[in-house]
């Protein structure tokens, strides 16, 4: 594994999952950098973070003043690892939602010629876990809410694990971000498939967390219902 792959996980709260995630990054990929984008977390997941980065290496932590959104924390942790020249970025939860051992295989889509390589939930082989019935369906409808309305063959349009390579995701924000929640995995996938992309859907298994509180709310999905529509109408 080179160098210059990163994989950035935005935090609130988490303590109780971040260092199962990391480690089990490291087990898969000895090499990967890991970036922390933390929210001002109460439980001291910044702090146990900093604490990884120390025993470990090559884990940063960018620590922000209170809770500022996923869409921030994400345009946040890109802009760092952009900066510092990361070649390939991997988007992904810190609530063990998204295995790690999934990660190997986004970046092999990335090997054989894709600019972003989507972990699905629906295409063949992939599938969710532990998932109350109101939340698949949710999800469910918010793909192919989004589907219909920008036209993308993109099954799973409202996943967060993603593996981007440099030029693609420079790409996506050269423009600001409209969207805050949820509606914000609609966006960037959106932007890069208008930028000409090649995108990849990897078979994924998502697994409702064990340990924490879920930041899905009303208000996300609200956003996402009035943004998507927004999209397709907009330059």
């Amino acid at each position: 594994m080179d160098l210059d792959t990163w994989v950035v996980t935005p935090t609130y709260n988490e303590a109780d999952n971040l260092e199962r995630l990391v480690r089990a990054l490291r087990a898969v990929l000895p090499e990967v950098g890991v970036l922390v984008v933390d929210d001002g977390s109460p439980d001291g997941t910044g702090e146990l973070a900093e604490g990884l980065g120390r025993e470990l290496g090559r884990i940063e932590v960018l620590k922000r003043a209170g809770k500022q959104g996923l869409a921030t924390a994400y345009v946040a942790g890109f802009a760092r690892l952009l900066a510092q020249g990361a070649g390939r970025i991997v988007q992904m939860d810190a609530d063990l939602s998204h295995d790690p051992a999934d990660v190997p295989r986004l970046l092999a889509a990335l090997d054989q010629g894709a600019d972003l390589a989507l972990g699905s939930r629906y295409v063949p082989g992939g599938g969710t876990r532990n998932w109350p019935l109101d939340r698949r369906l949710l999800s469910r409808f918010g793909s192919l809410y989004s589907r219909l309305w920008l036209g993308l063959p993109v099954r799973d349009l409202t996943g967060g694990f993603k593996a981007w390579t440099r030029a693609t995701l420079q790409g996506v924000l050269t423009q600001e971000v409209a969207s805050d929640g949820y509606a914000f995995q609609v966006e960037l996938t959106w932007r890069a498939i208008r930028g000409g992309a090649s995108v990849v859907e990897v078979p994924i298994i998502f697994t409702e967390r064990e340990d924490g509180v879920s930041k899905m709310s009303r208000d996300i999905a609200v956003e996402a219902a009035w943004l998507v529509p927004l999209l397709r109408f907009r330059r």
